[in-house]
């Protein structure tokens, strides 16, 4: 049993609170609350937790402190604050609001709207967080088009407007403020502005349509008809505005709704926020786990903090799991029936949607531990000292030893690396020799490899038998190079591979996924080849067609083709096309050599 849980397992209190876990640095690693402090603690300590994590925290467990509080839920509130600040090695962590913008109501006498990441104690009014700035930015046109505010900093006292301290910008002019600096707008009736604004940030759109429709009502009865048609211009706003928003009931008023999806360690909370029946936010909180904890608790960590994190006082909180949390001020309910059910299914869905992109962007963690299962089996299958990270495969091509090439293609993390591919034309062979060009280019590929320092290879194949793989074995004796870089040879006819000195060629299954990469590696070596040659090929035959007249140079050749792109065009060229691009005497040589050919 633990020393840090013997010396006060006696005096462990039953009392709701916050216990804490340090280690021998006296580094706190763990927070947690508990309802009953003793038999939370204990758990811990009188079986054998079941997850690897879970044990080696236990392990590290040096020091343990309680904090005692009234109630569960303040245990909660306490326990989430702690982990805010310390954030331990073994707690889960959630996203804390930092970057999140607000709308702020600055306390001023006559208020300005502005948007701040910084909370201050200063008596404004602020709004949000708003996890969408495009959500954000839509309400703020829709204010600035129906409610026009003065922007300014000044300090417009009533004192200093009495005053005529200040005069109109260009603001007013423009229609964006109705100048209350000079008294054009009173200060009652921006009041009325400002008040309207803070029950739009609120989310009650329909109260305030209300209200304004009986404004344009009064308007129309004293004939002013100018006022009312603003009035009614600012209710198609608002109304279009409301459109675009999720109603459920208007009678359902204001409620929290939070749903979880978890699959394996990842679980994603969904958060739907309600005010006067309407979706107002919905924010998805994505969550790790750090040791063995349920979905239900999971899904209260999430509860509390993101209801400090957007500010929300809802009395009623909707959940799709039973959590064991007791609060006087709220009540959890998991609904079955009825409208709200279907907001729970609604946070439900997001929650998983959420929930199937975390597990699609961890299939490509997936994709990396294939491939590295891939390079341990090619290391285990070939006995390689090392794994395969890299590998370079060449490939001789010509036809009767004409216009010889070779190929070198490279795998890194079997994956084809085509930016590290390269072709050879062969300068010291002649004549068909395939073992004498396979020498030549592995000598020369690796010379210029250690010459300018660039990394090894861990293994090298040759496409071909005993023959091939013999010839590239003695450029890598040259170069020092034969215990460095592993080799083999492949064989096309059986899929035989060859290693040097062993007589006996290594036969893979058929299925095996080492095989298969190496055959990729000889086909796309094969096909890169074959795709050079062709063009050298091409290309060599066309410029000798024009090189064989007599007076028909390399430059002369070069400049014909450039522009006409083909012999077959140049020959469908007029004596006088030709005396103009090449001169009189080199046209009609060239002339008469088509005729003859």
């Amino acid at each position: 049993m633990n020393p840090a849980y013997e010396a006060i397992a006696s005096s462990i209190p039953q009392n709701p609170g916050v216990y804490r876990y340090f280690d021998k640095e006296n580094t706190l690693i763990y927070i947690g609350k508990a309802k009953n402090l003793k038999k939370r603690v204990s758990s811990y300590f009188m079986r054998t937790p079941e997850a690897t994590r879970t044990r080696l925290m236990v392990s590290k467990i040096d020091r343990i402190e309680f904090t005692l509080v009234d109630s569960e839920m303040d245990a909660l509130l306490l326990e989430n604050n702690l982990i805010k600040k310390y954030q331990p090695r073994y707690n889960i962590r959630l996203k804390d609001d930092k970057t999140y913008p607000f709308i702020c109501l600055k306390s001023e006498p006559l208020p300005r709207l502005i948007v701040t990441r910084n909370l201050q104690k200063d008596g404004s009014t602020y709004f949000g967080p708003y996890t969408s700035l495009k959500t954000m930015q839509i309400l703020l046109d829709l204010i600035k088009a129906a409610y026009p505010l003065r922007t300014c900093a000044l300090n417009l006292s009533p004192q200093h407007i009495a005053a005529a301290k200040y005069s109109a910008c260009l603001e007013y002019q423009i229609g964006n403020c109705l100048a209350p600096c000079i008294g054009k707008q009173t200060a009652a009736d921006y009041h009325q502005n400002i008040s309207q604004i803070a029950q739009l940030l609120k989310g009650n759109t329909s109260s305030v349509i209300k209200e304004l429709q009986t404004q344009m009502q009064a308007a129309a009865a004293e004939y002013a008809f100018e006022r009312a048609e603003n009035l009614k211009q600012k209710i198609e706003s608002l109304k279009n505005y409301q459109s675009k928003s999720t109603i459920i009931n208007p009678e359902l008023g204001n409620l929290d709704v939070f749903s979880i999806a978890s699959q394996g360690d990842h679980a994603v909370v969904n958060y739907l926020q309600i005010n006067y029946g309407a979706v107002v936010r919905s924010h998805n909180v994505v969550i790790k786990r750090q040791l063995e904890e349920t979905p239900a608790e999971l899904l209260l960590y999430a509860v509390i903090e993101t209801r400090t994190l957007f500010q929300s006082h809802a009395n009623e909180i909707l959940l799709n799991e039973e959590v064991d949390a007791e609060d006087t001020k709220v009540k959890f309910l998991v609904p079955k029936i009825g409208d709200k059910k279907r907001l729970v299914e609604i946070s439900l869905k997001n929650a998983f949607f959420e929930l199937e992109q975390i597990i699609k962007k961890n299939t490509t963690k997936t994709v990396e531990e294939r491939s590295d299962y891939t390079l341990k089996k090619m290391q285990n299958d070939l006995g390689l000292p090392e794994l395969p990270k890299r590998i370079d495969c060449f490939d001789n091509s010509n036809i009767q030893g004409e216009y010889a090439v070779s190929a070198m293609v490279c795998f890194i993390n079997a994956k084809p690396a085509k930016s590290q591919y390269r072709h050879f034309n062969i300068k010291t062979v002649v004549g068909p020799n395939d073992f004498a060009t396979m020498e030549e280019v592995v000598y020369r590929r690796y010379k210029r490899v250690l010459d300018e320092n660039l990394p090894l290879p861990n293994l090298v194949v040759i496409d071909g038998g005993k023959g091939q793989l013999s010839a590239a074995l003695k450029s890598l004796e040259k170069l020092d190079l034969h215990d460095k870089i592993p080799i083999l040879g492949i064989a096309k006819n059986l899929e035989e591979l060859f290693f040097p000195h062993d007589p006996v060629p290594l036969h893979l299954d058929k299925k095996s996924i080492t095989l298969r990469i190496i055959q990729q590696l000889r086909d796309e070596a094969h096909r890169f080849g074959i795709t050079h040659h062709r063009n050298k090929r091409s290309k060599e035959t066309l410029q000798t067609q024009l090189t064989n007249v007599q007076g028909i140079g390399d430059k002369i050749a070069q400049k014909l083709l450039q522009k006409y792109k083909s012999v077959t065009t140049i020959k469908t060229l007029s004596h006088a096309e030709l005396t103009a691009e090449i001169g009189e005497k080199r046209a009609e040589m060239l002339r008469q050599y088509f005729e003859q050919n």
